[in-house]
Order: structure tokens, then sequence, then C-alpha cells
């Protein structure tokens, strides 16, 4: 690579599939083709000189479809979408954000009408609000629930930086109605499950390296609710457990979950183009 754009030599050897290529040469030069028309034209014409064959072969391929093509019936025309957000967004994670927004209505609907001792005088949305940008996170990477996974997760700009995009877009959505659940139902401060939902999302990253994304995520999201929300649900008491984490000199504890999880996501960087 040399200023702006690709050297000629490098498209070239790129266009012959030149198999001395460094891989980590190859994804970033499909990453500046990306965005750079005037490398993709150059692309082109190497194409065309350094691999006859593969032109031959593209002509071969358009002169055989084109004559279908025409005569197929044309599908009706589609709303544009900008391209941010295909960049930041994946149509898996509109149903669980949605589920996420309906999950917080359903904690601010109980707290205006449950009785104080229901949570054992706290707010159903303090038990679920930690954890509730998990179930975003569990979607933005899954294999089973995303249909264009294996084409995305093969692109150049696939790993840790594309997840990392649709888990800010997560955040996004769910932390600004948190906020507003927690304004309404009067819980003493954000932070104090601002800092632990965080902490969950940044673990949930990290283990996600070793495990996979959806099922580092749905795992801390199961073991919360077993250890924290089913006891509250079901005895109408606080458990010990959320008086013991949630408790605002707890932070400090939280703050250092959440700095070691964004450590190991950084030491770890490279494992998530591989997942």
């Amino acid at each position: 690579m040399s200023g702006e754009h690709a050297s000629r030599r490098l498209i070239d050897d790129y266009a012959r599939g030149d198999a001395t290529m460094a891989a980590d040469t190859v994804w970033a030069l499909e990453a500046h083709l990306e965005t750079c028309a005037p490398c993709r034209g150059h692309l082109a014409v190497s194409v065309a000189i350094e691999a006859p064959d593969i032109t031959a072969v593209l002509d071969t391929v358009r002169a055989g479809l084109e004559p279908q093509l025409d005569a197929a019936v044309r599908a009706p025309s589609r709303r544009h979408r900008p391209r941010w957000v295909s960049a930041w967004l994946t149509p898996a994670m509109a149903p669980w954000l949605a589920m996420t927004v309906v999950v917080t209505l359903i904690a601010l609907l109980l707290d205006a009408v449950a009785s104080p001792t229901f949570f054992g005088g706290a707010s159903p949305v303090l038990p679920i609000a930690p954890v509730l940008p998990l179930c975003g996170v569990a979607a933005s990477w899954s294999r089973g629930m995303d249909p264009a996974h294996e084409l995305t997760a093969s692109t150049a700009r696939a790993g840790l930086p594309l997840l990392l995009r649709r888990t800010t877009a997560v955040l996004v959505v769910v932390l600004p109605g948190l906020l507003v659940g927690g304004w309404l139902t009067g819980t003493t401060t954000a932070a104090q499950w601002l800092l632990p939902s965080l902490a969950f999302t940044s673990t949930a990253l990290a283990l996600g390296s070793v495990v996979g994304v959806t099922r580092a995520a749905l795992g801390l999201l199961i073991a919360w609710g077993v250890v924290v929300v089913v006891p509250a649900w079901a005895t109408g008491r606080t458990p010990l457990a959320l008086r013991l984490v949630l408790q605002p000199d707890r932070l400090p504890v939280w703050g250092l979950l959440l700095a070691l999880g964004i450590g190991a996501v950084i030491a770890r960087r490279n494992a998530y183009s591989t997942l």
C-alpha cells in the first residue's frame, strides 16, 4: 500500500491470485478496494491483462445469464437502505431489540401496578437492567439467526470491528430506554445498573472469543436469571445476591470487571475473525 491507494504491482499480484501474498496483505487490500473506486478500476484492467481466463469465464457466464435475466419478472423495488445501516445492524437483531424494549415496558408496568413488596421493595427494572443488553448482543454475531452470516463473516471487515459496531448499536437502543425507565421508577442512580450492564457486555464479548458471542451472552443471561431474577419473582423478596452485587459500594468491582473484559477483548482481538 502506498499513500491513499494500493500499488499497481500489488493489484496485479492480487489479480493473478499470487499464492505468496501474505494473508493480512490480502485482507487489507480487499478492505481498501471496498471503498476506493480508482483501485477497483485498476483491478478490472489488471484482471483483463493478468488473468484472461477469468475474464473469459465471466463473459461466458454473463452471456448465458443475460437472456434469462431479461426474461425474468422483476422484483418490486424496495426502499433504499443507507450503507451505514448494514454496517451497524443485522436483520436478526430487530426482533431481539424489540423483545428487549418489550421487557423494559413490562418491567415499568410491573413497577406501576405491583405491590411495593413484589420485588422486595426494589423496582422490577433494577434486577433485569444489567443483563438486558445481552439479548441484543446474543443476536449481533449469531450464525443461526443471521441468514447472511457466512457471507458477512467472509468479508474483509468481519471480526471484532463489525462485532463492536453491532454491540454499540444494541447499547444505543437499550441504554436510553433503561435510563428513562430508571427515571420513571425512581431507581437510585443509573450507575447502580449501568456499570454492571457494561461489565456484562464486555464480559460476554471476552468470553465470546472462546465459546462464541451468542453462547457467552445467553450463558450470562441465564446465570443472572437463575441467581437473581427468578428468586425475586418467586419469593417477592430482594435476593441476597442482588443486594450484594448492586450496592453502590460494589461499583469499583464492576468497574474492574469492565476493564478486565475490555482488556481481554483487546488481547484476543484476532480470535473474532475465526468464530
